[in-house]
């Protein structure tokens, strides 16, 4: 647990002053540059609108690392109304980056989709109280108001996750859907605790200037974003996916080498950040984010796998009961 301002969480990332670089995009749809070196198609789907969180991906797209890879790599942002998978079922799409849990769920409705790399080694969910709460451990959630977007995604999964280590229940606590308003909740008293992204609403916290606590789980069974695929597409492309791998691992490590570059690079991607107010918060967010790659974009963890399994199982978040091995795999990482 530790109190949170603007100052400590921006402060490390805004030492440098951004620096410009990368050629003008064509935007979050775009393909890379090249046309003529280019050897094999994929359409990448990143989840609904441009952020910066998918920054190894347009870093890897605008330096030409995608192209360099052999490939001709589409970025293809979702749209609102459009189901996580969908795309990828239709073959409009040929990788997804999504929560490894949301394909476990797929992959229990009969959706042939499979992770071969996850990208926060880190699980990016937190439960977030006002400095002075009362709540000083997980355990004394009982009794209290915890506010989150819904009974879905990454963070249901983190509060039943809670629940589970805690020995606590549903009834134990009175849980709120509130949509993505954690900051507005908190801040207004409407619940005493939320649920949100340590690079995200912990941020947004912090830019605020409203001091909280984030208490955490050491080891959650959960495993959170990642690439994945079908089984087709794995089985016969692998040599593909592992340049589309390479490339983003480049991407987030000039993240973490030199985030302010990735954020100008970004700026011909997610048409918010043209404003520099908007700079300054998506360094933020790309600072944390980075932390949650932990050094190892990309790598598997067949333990924590299994971990999910049983724990989506137990917890009745999957229609029917999934393997580890069907919903994951080392083939790409492995090379």
């Amino acid at each position: 647990m530790q109190s949170m301002t603007r100052r400590t969480l921006l402060g490390s990332a805004l030492l440098a002053g951004l620096a410009a670089c990368s050629r003008p995009g064509q935007g979050a749809n775009s393909a890379s540059s090249g046309a003529s070196a280019r050897t094999a198609a994929l359409t990448l789907g990143l989840t609904y609108v441009p952020d910066i969180q998918f920054a190894p991906a347009y870093v890897a797209d605008s330096l030409g690392w995608f192209t360099e890879a052999g490939l001709s790599v589409t970025l293809r942002h979702h749209g609102a109304n459009e189901t996580l998978l969908g795309a990828l079922q239709t073959g409009d799409e040929d990788v997804v980056f999504a929560g490894g849990g949301e394909m476990l769920q797929g992959r229990s409705e009969g959706i042939e989709v499979c992770n071969f790399a996850t990208a926060y080694q880190n699980y990016p969910v937190t439960i977030i109280v006002p400095e002075a709460s009362p709540i000083q451990s997980l355990a004394d959630l009982r009794g209290h108001s915890i506010g989150l977007p819904g009974e879905y995604g990454e963070n249901w999964f983190y509060l039943l996750a809670v629940l589970a280590q805690t020995g606590l229940t549903r009834d134990d606590l009175d849980i709120q859907s509130i949509g993505f308003t954690q900051l507005s909740a908190l801040t207004g008293n409407k619940v005493e605790a939320v649920v949100g992204f340590l690079n995200n609403d912990v941020v947004r916290f912090a830019e605020s200037d409203f001091a909280i606590r984030t208490i955490s789980l050491d080891d959650p069974p959960l495993v959170s974003v990642g690439l994945g695929a079908m089984d087709q597409t794995i089985d016969e492309r692998a040599d593909d996916l592992t340049g589309l791998l390479e490339a983003m691992t480049r991407g987030a490590e000039l993240c973490a080498s030199d985030p302010e570059q990735v954020v100008q690079i970004a700026a011909d991607y997610v048409p918010t950040l043209a404003d520099s107010e908007q700079q300054s918060h998506a360094l933020a967010v790309l600072d944390a984010t980075t932390d949650l790659y932990g050094g190892q974009f990309g790598v598997q963890t067949p333990d924590r796998w299994d971990q999910m399994t049983s724990f989506f199982t137990e917890a009745g978040l999957v229609s029917s009961p999934v393997a580890a091995t069907d919903a994951f795999t080392t083939k790409v990482v492995e090379g």
